[in-house]
């Protein structure tokens, strides 16, 4: 059931439950001005006595009374009660809606990089982003008086808001379980006998970031846009999916998912015809939506032509991780495809992507990229700076699928070693030296570029794809969102925004449906799971309701001194 303020309830209750709530009702509960407030809303909205009384806990003549006394109650509220201190308090200053649109792309980009976090940790973060929030608004505007304290009950109200119900909230990040990666490879092989899989028909895929245009933090290029105003071209991320086999005789095409699906790179340029499957998201993640399109469209042609092309039975085991990306309903998705995850505390040591494989293609990359520019710069024609500002995501998506495609064999097999040992044993396979040998090729490059760096410089950048993202990191990353969603709107689309009335409407006919629905099902436990799965959907909306009506009330307030979170 939705708290306080839930906006459907079932129109008739089995008898028990009426026993159960009329046994709460005769028990004496004191009615705050806030929750007589609160009625005279849900009222307001639609929702009828009988309905508002179930929700709260009271009998309809209760409400009834409330409600009859509707004007003297507002006009109370309007007065210097206590009560407007209580509603102003749960107001948010500009700073904190900013800071919490920031925290949120924090906690869904941790989420989808399989990293736990705790409440300490988002408190954390909180404070630090308001804090840097802070200083750019003093630094820019003058003295800034907002105060942030992140409390326990700013974060329920937060995660209301931003629904954090799917997201785990933990302790501190466990360490990878040596025992259970022991045991998943036993299961694994279980499975592999039984259903009878060739290393040809098992295959892994795994999700990566990518700054395609970020040079090593000393050279001269990467200080000069850090000092130059504007966006950072260095901070444009990308979504990367690479996998394969494990005979490693086949690599599947890189899925790209970028933030916007028109860029002005590509204006000529026929999506299909790219070497890459290119996808968008707003935010530029591998989402569910994105991965089952990926999955229906491209992994299953792909493979089912690989075992065509090799005289095999068309049937795949596919290794995932438990990345939110990664919906359940794969495992039922398609007959010829087992979907197999790993187990989330091991998957970093098994995930056959993550055993060198990416961290090969990602230097590879930057050989690529760093050979072009040496390529443009021969006979002086053009500088490096000059090279590096005509880089654009086009020559970056070339160059992605260079870099895959030099990633080798050996490499692909030897990435199996820890999840599926039967297919290694009597192979050497890949070694970390390969990694070290391409790095030490970047760096005499960069040096034939004046870039002055180290091996350690490289380690640091390849490194820094994957890394948490830094406040700045988040404040230039919303930037570029910002930027590519204005630069390729239509000029004709209605920007989008939440209304009380047409938030009240929708509520409305969902009260509507879900009572139909009720009438009609003869299983009370079925429409019960139904309704509990639709009120937990719908709590983000109701907090941003609950929000909105608490604004519009304190707007017709006089405004205490000192604003809290």
């Amino acid at each position: 059931m939705l708290s306080r303020g839930a906006h459907f309830h079932p129109s008739t209750m089995k008898r028990e439950s009426d026993a159960s709530a009329a046994d709460t009702v005769k028990k004496r509960k004191t009615i705050t001005m806030e929750l007589k407030v609160e009625i005279i809303k849900r009222s307001e909205r639609g929702e009828t006595p009988s309905v508002i009384g179930r929700a709260l806990g009271y009998n309809r003549s209760t409400i009834g009374t409330i409600l009859k006394d509707k004007g003297k109650i507002m006009e109370h509220v309007k007065g210097h009660t206590p009560m407007n201190a209580t509603i102003i308090t749960k107001r948010r200053s500009g700073l904190i809606i900013e800071m919490e649109r920031l925290l949120m792309f924090w906690i869904e980009d941790q989420n989808q990089r399989n990293m736990p976090i705790s409440l300490s940790s988002v408190q954390e973060k909180a404070r630090s982003l308001f804090n840097d929030l802070k200083a750019a608004r003093t630094a820019s505007e003058g003295e800034c008086n907002e105060e942030f304290m992140a409390s326990k009950g700013w974060f329920q109200r937060f995660k209301g808001r931003a629904d954090l119900h799917n997201i785990t909230i933990q302790g501190e990040a466990p360490s990878a379980d040596l025992q259970a990666a022991s045991d998943f490879s036993k299961i694994l092989q279980g499975i592999i006998d039984e259903g009878g899989y060739l290393a040809d028909q098992i295959f892994n895929a795994n999700e990566t970031c990518l700054f395609w245009k970020k040079m090593p933090e000393r050279t001269y290029i990467s200080m000069e846009e850090k000092s130059a105003p504007g966006y950072k071209a260095s901070k444009d991320r990308l979504a990367l999916l690479v996998g394969g086999n494990a005979s490693g005789d086949f690599k599947l095409t890189p899925l790209l998912v970028h933030h916007s699906l028109n860029l002005k790179a590509l204006r000529n340029v026929t999506k299909a015809s790219l070497p890459v499957i290119w996808m968008a998201d707003k935010k530029a993640w591998v989402t569910a939506a994105v991965f089952q399109e990926w999955f229906l469209n491209h992994f299953i042609p792909a493979v089912e032509h690989y075992c065509l092309g090799k005289n095999i039975p068309f049937k795949i085991l596919l290794l995932l991780d438990n990345a939110p990306g990664h919906p359940n309903t794969l495992v039922n998705m398609h007959p010829n495809v087992k979907v197999v995850f790993l187990p989330p505390n091991a998957a970093s040591l098994l995930q056959p992507m993550d055993q060198g494989v990416i961290a090969s293609f990602k230097a590879y990359y930057l050989w690529r990229t760093f050979s072009e520019a040496v390529y443009a710069t021969q006979n002086d024609e053009m500088t490096l700076r000059e090279f590096w500002k005509s880089y654009n995501i086009y020559d970056a998506i070339k160059n992605i699928a260079d870099a895959w495609a030099e990633v080798k064999e050996t490499t692909l097999r030897g990435a199996w070693k820890n999840v599926c040992p039967q297919f290694t044993q009597e192979f050497l396979g890949f070694t970390d030296d390969e990694i070290a040998d391409t790095r030490q090729v970047v760096v005499a490059i960069g040096n034939e570029l004046q870039l002055d760096i180290t091996e350690n410089d490289i380690i640091e950048l390849l490194d820094s794809h994957d890394k948490e993202l830094t406040n700045e990191d988040l404040m230039e990353i919303e930037q570029q969102i910002i930027a590519f969603s204005e630069e390729n709107q239509d000029p004709g689309t209605p920007t989008k925004k939440f209304s009380t009335k047409e938030l009240a409407d929708a509520f409305r006919l969902i009260d509507a449906g879900m009572a139909k629905f009720e009438e009609q099902d003869p299983d009370t436990e079925r429409f019960t799971k139904v309704y509990q799965t639709v009120t937990e959907g719908l709590a983000c909306y109701k907090a941003i309701y609950d929000e909105k009506n608490y604004d519009e009330l304190c707007a017709n307030l006089p405004l205490m001194p000192t604003l809290t979170d």
